[in-house]
């Protein structure tokens, strides 16, 4: 009989339980979890603080009752795993709860003990307002803190993930919010021109956006008004009162009621480390395809490890929920005998800003300019269904792909409707390995509600087989305000366009349908760069122009990839 010990019981380490279970009615499996909950959705906790998710059982998949119930799982809560002496293939727990310690064997070890919010050693930082946000308790201590303090302003440090989701949390609570970002952009998986719709979104609801400064001090002020305690007022409501004030490394100070911070994690390696297990370059723990550690009986998924990159093949460290079920799965298949490899992770991921969507897969171009490797890139903004049928919105997508085998490298998508669906199909594309020239041909789902007869993607496949057949020459926002002599800016939109959605400063305006007659106005010893409002247009008239001997270029995306870079 095999015997199955798992350590950590969230999304790694209950799929991993689950499916031994589903394998072999006799494995004996153990799984520890330090915290009071096992299998909770912890990406729902946001959702609950805000008030989207109203119900807080929802967020428990599983009980220790129901998992024993339906898996026979031993389940064990409050007990902490302390050490592992590979020697003897035991672990050493400590039940929190009465403070004892005891021992288990194993054949098997898993390793899933995830990642914990990384607060930096700031002064003051240790204070009754300021929270981070893993887990339950977490959500239930930041819960606590509005419901008695009746915050009126509430600052997020770090504009990732979990920093816009409560951000538009406190929000939709009515708590004014200030989200301070070390960087120059929120969400690092996408590039900043793309992130631009995200900072835009984000000013419009009346958020105070700070880009490219940083947390450097927290002073707390414990409130001056003693709390009357015959009025049935606890002693930890006098302590929770007050207020914090906020010292950034640009000089500017603000008060605030209280404080998250989520600048990012850090994989979970203690027991790992003590054990002599190996870690990877980036500080996770290593793995081999099949998810086995370097001790071969012990396994490890999830956040808490580095996994291989599809696209570079080298390792990366992305702590997101659909890979880390999937590498539990997999491992218990090989404890039980089976030879399951994992493929590698794409990083596909989206967030939900208020009404926008910013989906990304694969590399963003940051990544591929540190990593040397060659790429081209095109942008579309067409509508997310037929544009004549109510309710279409504009779909904005970046595609990244090689010059040299037409791979796709990367995609990222903003917008009010239908981003998942399309960085969804590019991340099939992507991991089936097809080409650009291949995207083309997919056949997707049209009817007006739903699409259009030409897709955002086939849109975004057609433009990049232009440049690679050498029918379009591109020009990117980033090189526009850097023309030099030789180079005239011509503007093909109508007049009225520019009045209403703005300009680029030195352009010639001949709209696309008056350019034939007009091309004279043009000079041909000149290089002519064209742009529209999203390149469509501009095509039109690069064509023209090419095809009656001028030289030219044509602005990818159009004005609105160049505004929303500047947002």
């Amino acid at each position: 009989m095999t015997k199955i010990v798992i350590v950590g019981g969230v999304a790694g380490g209950a799929s991993a339980a689950a499916r031994a279970r589903r394998l072999s009615e006799d494995a004996e499996i153990i799984m520890f979890e330090r915290g009071p909950f096992v299998s909770f959705a912890n990406c729902g906790l946001p959702y609950h603080i805000g008030g989207d998710i109203k119900d807080r059982s929802k967020l428990l998949l599983q009980t220790p009752e129901s998992f024993l119930a339906r898996f026979n799982v031993d389940v064990r809560v409050m007990n902490e795993v302390k050490s592992i002496n590979r020697a003897d293939k035991t672990v050493t727990i400590k039940n929190l709860l009465d403070g004892s310690e005891y021992q288990e064997s194993y054949d098997f070890l898993l390793l899933s003990p995830g990642a914990a919010p990384f607060v930096p050693a700031i002064p003051g930082i240790d204070n009754p307002l300021t929270h981070s946000l893993r887990n339950i308790p977490d959500m239930d201590r930041i819960i606590q803190t509005i419901q008695m303090n009746k915050p009126e302003h509430a600052t997020v440090i770090g504009g990732g993930f979990i920093g816009l989701e409560m951000m538009e949390a406190f929000h939709q609570l009515g708590i004014k919010t200030t989200l301070i970002e070390m960087a120059d952009q929120v969400m690092t998986p996408v590039d900043k021109e793309m992130a631009g719709f995200a900072h835009a979104e984000i000013k419009q609801r009346g958020i105070d956006l700070r880009l490219g400064a940083a947390l450097e001090s927290v002073e707390y002020i414990p409130s001056t008004q003693v709390a009357d305690t015959s009025a049935g007022e606890s002693s930890e409501h006098q302590h929770l009162q007050g207020k914090l004030a906020l010292s950034l490394n640009n000089g500017d100070t603000l008060e605030t009621d209280l404080l998250i911070m989520s600048i990012g994690v850090r994989p979970e390696t203690k027991l790992a480390q003590e054990a002599g297990l190996q870690l990877g370059e980036l500080g996770g723990i290593y793995t081999n395809d099949s998810m086995q550690t370097s001790d071969p009986s012990i396994y490890a998924v999830g956040d808490a490890i580095e996994d291989k990159d599809f696209v570079t093949g080298k390792a990366g460290f992305v702590p997101l929920a659909g890979p880390a079920n999937r590498q539990g799965r997999m491992a218990a298949d090989n404890m039980l005998g089976r030879s399951e490899t994992y493929q590698g992770t794409q990083g596909t991921s989206i967030v939900k800003i208020f009404d926008l969507a910013v989906a990304s897969v694969g590399k963003n171009e940051k990544v591929l300019k540190r990593e040397g490797i060659n790429y081209e890139k095109v942008y579309v903004h067409t509508a997310s269904h037929a544009g004549y049928y109510p309710g279409a919105e504009i779909v904005s997508l970046k595609l990244l792909f090689s010059p040299e085998t037409g791979k796709i490298l990367g995609a990222q998508a903003a917008g009010k409707d239908g981003v998942d669906k399309r960085i969804d199909v590019l991340a099939v594309a992507q991991r089936a390995g097809m080409t650009v020239e291949q995207l083309q041909h997919l056949e997707l789902t049209y009817a007006p509600p739903y699409g259009s007869a030409k897709d955002v993607i086939n849109q975004a496949a057609f433009v990049a087989n232009n440049i690679l057949k050498g029918d379009a020459t591109p020009i990117h926002f980033d090189e526009i305000d850097n023309l030099n002599d030789d180079q005239v800016l011509l503007d093909v939109r109508n007049p009225g366009e520019l009045e209403s959605v703005g300009f680029i400063e030195g352009a010639i305006n001949i709209p696309v349908d008056q350019l034939r007659g007009r091309m004279d106005e043009l000079p041909k010893d000149k290089e002519i760069v064209i742009y529209c409002q999203v390149g469509l247009r501009g095509n039109v008239a690069y064509r023209q122009l090419i095809n009656n001997g001028f030289k030219a270029r044509n602005l990818i995306g159009g004005y609105r990839t160049y505004k929303f870079a500047k947002a």
